[in-house]
């Protein structure tokens, strides 16, 4: 217990926040009829945890360094559980989407002090085993969402996929307080509250922004004062990271051509890769008449994919640039989205096969080696921010992606439904929908308008990977490892990093 207990205790916490990321997604049709949600709350439902997650992760990471690691993960253990228990007692979708966005808070509060607590514990050998294995288990999460949501929809119900994290919650809490030993970082830290709002302001602004052009059209003004929003609050937070002491982000950092095409991937991949997914979901089961089980195992050919590639590119791709396991990857997954976006009125699930591989196949390249491109591209004493950074982007990519999709596919359906009969069948309400249209028409609306949503996510993606190529060049670790750190997508010195072991930094 003493040896494994705190990995045990961490890896807990760290399955059950990346598991909310995914799990929600194949619930979201059964969500619908139950709360009678639109379109933009489901995009919330998702959003709303995504964007605190994102949002808080880089300042939660600074207090925990200052008010002790164990201490802010438990306080968000608890959080989260909390969350979880208001997200499946939520009896209308407001509350559903204020509760995920405490998920979210609760959820930063876990992932902030994920590292830092296995580096202050573990050592060498111990450290690398540790590594390995919280890598692997954040991969599972990945796979295991989409399925366990399914069984957890079609069996007890919905609401299940949150109730499920109390029991969980409660082993993390009395696991960490039993053998996970209290850390803090160097002395004489400060917390950049301003940073944090102001970025937390940027991040909302921009995705709320893309939701309302969904809604109103990319002119109407809700959309226009968002963006100018958005855009103020970016100029505020550059110019608090200029003069504060203790910045969450050094901006000195984006004059590095390899930080840059690291972070630009970072901020596509997760978008590009599962930004659509709850869209296919909604297809899948409104549409085609798939069950949440069969909907959640349909998406298997790109968690699996993606879970065998990451653990054979540590194995067999080691020495490898990164620049070419990131960027090739990002290629694959544009690829992988273009092979997806051939759907028509007569399309069934096998349709996506080729495309969800290669998309799986794709993401097992990037995510490994991501952070650690990230850690190779700075300075020594700025890797940990690095690894924050890398975190942080990735996260609100994703809210990103999903915004991005469901304005697309909403536009393009408008070409042959009415505003709100698209809206109504972008957020499941298909059968609503069969009396006024016919079958053929409905299944021919939501497929060009998938086939819009993932021809968009495929120029991205593959932007993204040239963009990847040109500028990360072989730095001084920028390898792709076959060792555990590989799998973990961090490095030993990254780990010792976020301990405080090498500097100040955090995140």
């Amino acid at each position: 217990m003493r040896t494994w207990g705190p990995l045990t205790a961490v890896c807990l916490g760290t399955f059950m926040l990346l598991l909310d990321v995914t799990i929600v997604v194949v619930a979201l049709p059964d969500m619908a009829r139950s709360l009678h949600a639109s379109l933009s709350d489901l995009q919330w439902v998702v959003d709303g945890y995504a964007l605190a997650l994102a949002a808080l992760l880089l300042g939660v990471g600074a207090a925990a360094d200052i008010l002790g690691r164990r201490r802010v993960h438990v306080v968000g253990v608890v959080l989260f559980a909390v969350a979880s228990l208001l997200c499946g007692l939520a009896g209308g979708p407001g509350a559903l989407v204020a509760a995920r966005a405490v998920q979210g808070v609760g959820a930063a509060a876990m992932l902030a002090t994920t590292l830092p607590l296995l580096g202050s514990v573990y050592q060498g050998r111990q450290r690398s085993v540790a590594l390995g294995v919280w890598g692997a288990v954040s991969g599972g999460a990945a796979a295991v969402g989409p399925v366990l949501g399914g069984v957890l929809t079609e069996g007890p119900g919905w609401r299940w996929i949150f109730f499920v994290n109390l029991p969980v919650s409660v082993a993390a809490v009395w696991l960490t307080l039993r053998v996970v030993p209290e850390s803090r970082g160097p002395r004489g830290m400060r917390i950049d509250w301003l940073g944090t709002v102001a970025f937390a302001g940027f991040a909302g602004g921009v995705t709320y922004a893309v939701v309302r052009a969904g809604e109103d059209g990319w002119g109407a003004w809700v959309t226009l004062g968002s963006f100018a929003v958005a855009a103020l609050a970016l100029v505020c937070f550059v110019l608090v990271e200029r003069r504060v002491a203790h910045p969450l982000l050094d901006l000195s950092l984006l004059r590095k051509p390899a930080f840059v095409g690291v972070m630009a991937g970072a901020l596509a991949f997760n978008g590009v890769a599962f930004g659509g997914m709850p869209y296919l979901s909604i297809w899948l089961q409104t549409v085609l008449g798939m069950s949440p089980v069969r909907g959640g195992l349909t998406l298997l050919p790109l968690t699996g994919a993606a879970v065998v590639v990451s653990v054979l590119a540590g194995k067999l791709l080691h020495g490898v640039p990164a620049r070419l396991t990131i960027g090739g990857g990002l290629l694959l997954i544009g690829t992988g989205c273009f092979c997806q976006a051939v759907l028509g009125a007569g399309s069934d699930w096998t349709t996506l096969v080729p495309g969800l591989v290669l998309v799986g196949v794709g993401t097992g390249l990037v995510a490994p080696g991501i952070a650690g491109a990230a850690l190779a591209a700075v300075p020594a004493e700025r890797a940990g921010m690095a690894g924050g950074a890398v975190n942080t982007v990735r996260q609100l990519g994703y809210a990103l992606g999903v915004a991005v999709s469901g304005t697309v596919l909403t536009s393009r359906m408008r070409d042959t439904l009415s505003h709100d009969a698209a809206h109504t069948l972008a957020g499941g309400g298909a059968g609503a929908l069969r009396g006024t249209f016919s079958e053929h028409a409905l299944r021919a609306a939501f497929a060009s308008g998938l086939d819009s949503a993932l021809v968009t996510a495929g120029f991205v993606g593959t932007a993204a990977g040239a963009l990847v190529l040109a500028l990360v060049r072989a730095g001084r670790t920028e390898r792709t490892g076959g060792t555990a750190q590989a799998a973990a997508g961090v490095t030993e010195s990254a780990a010792r990093t976020l301990t405080g072991e090498e500097t100040a930094s955090h995140g």
